[in-house]
């Protein structure tokens, strides 16, 4: 789920590059003080009250605990020693002092944090049993825009002070991009596994690992229904015997290219399969509205350049298609609370020109 590829596109306009760290440039303090309200878009009519909760870096994957008063995120920032994305807590009202907590371990590379059921411990991903090194993270393959699916992904559970209470995968290969069911029984990732990168199934305590799609392409980012019972997640479907080369060659080292995603739903066996989207380009992060009837997801398919990602909203039945969020580059991960008043997302707004990718909280407006 790792979003920096996705931003290195809608950066490549401004001629800046994400896929390294960003830049750790502090917005001003006059930007915290300022009315929340100057922070949301006048066309923003389902957002009220935004409130920006980091300041530089790229901090992004910003998701609720089931009390919805705290936030996981990942955030690469230079200025807190962390030189390639680490796993953080902090209120939804934002962290005090210089940084927020640490729950990852400081080591490798993390993604995709997730609380589980009592606040008390946080599930994420992470490469640290491989090595303390950030692993190399390759921006451009033969021309081809790429995301590292490193093997060395598995996906362990952490106390609020960091310690690592207990790891839930160990078989060879990618093991990441986990999250966890409304009713706190069943954790959803993505594994290469099988051979392909698909969608799997665990209960909470990582017992009873079952493979859900098995579909040529990339299944992931994938999060369940609010009643527990679907899955909403992005895939890239290779259709021609060019793609379909193209894609296992990449896969075979280790890679992807994110460039043509759409959204999917599907039972949490599986069944019921179908496709949301039919948009063309990247459609991604998508997470369901709290009415289990909508989901929102980020997308590109809107600008010529594929440079520019905003939130839209679509029915389960591919109709009814609204934009939701209106920044120049880059919006994206739509979360909400449990309680379903209010929102997290991570964007690029009003950051001062720099390469900075920050963590909003909003209420939410039907």
């Amino acid at each position: 789920m790792n979003f920096r590829v996705i931003v290195f596109l809608s950066l490549a306009a401004l001629a800046v590059a994400c896929q390294p760290s960003g830049s750790t440039e502090q917005n001003t303090s006059e930007t915290a003080s300022e009315p929340a309200d100057t922070l949301r878009y006048d066309q923003e009519v389902h957002l009220k009250n935004v409130r920006q909760l980091t300041f530089g870096g790229d901090n992004a994957e910003a998701y609720w605990s089931f009390n919805g008063q705290m936030l996981s995120f990942q955030a690469t920032n230079e200025a807190w020693g962390t030189a390639c994305d680490q796993i953080y807590y902090m209120p939804i009202t934002g962290y005090t002092g210089e940084k927020p907590p640490l729950v990852s371990t400081g080591k490798g590379r993390t993604t995709c944090s997730f609380f589980l059921p009592g606040d008390t411990s946080i599930l994420y991903a992470s490469t640290h049993l491989a090595g303390d090194a950030c692993p190399e993270t390759p921006p451009v393959v033969d021309g081809k825009y790429v995301w590292p699916i490193y093997a060395s992904f598995d996906i362990f559970v952490a106390d609020l002070q960091g310690n690592i209470q207990k790891q839930l995968t160990n078989t060879p290969g990618y093991d990441a991009e986990a999250t966890i069911s409304p009713d706190g029984k069943k954790i959803v990732f993505t594994s290469t596994r099988s051979g392909d990168l698909e969608l799997w199934t665990m209960d909470i305590d990582g017992s009873n690992q079952k493979q859900v799609t098995n579909e040529l392409g990339y299944d992931g980012g994938a999060f369940f229904s609010p009643d527990s019972k679907k899955l909403v997640f992005r895939a890239s479907r290779p259709q021609t015997e060019e793609e379909k080369t193209a894609y296992k060659d990449l896969l075979a080292q280790g890679l992807v290219q994110p460039t043509q995603m759409e959204v999917f739903v599907c039972n949490v066996d599986g069944s019921e399969m179908q496709q949301v989207t039919k948009l063309g380009k990247a459609n991604w992060a998508p997470f369901f509205h709290p009415s289990g009837e909508r989901i929102l997801f980020a997308s590109n398919h809107h600008t010529e350049s594929g440079r520019q990602f905003n939130v839209f909203s679509i029915k389960l039945d591919g109709t009814g298609l609204q934009q939701i969020t209106f920044d120049t580059v880059f919006d994206a991960f739509p979360m909400f609370s449990p309680d379903g008043k209010k929102i997290a997302f991570s964007s690029n707004r009003f950051n001062g020109g720099t390469r900075s990718t920050n963590v909003f909280v909003a209420d939410w407006v039907e």
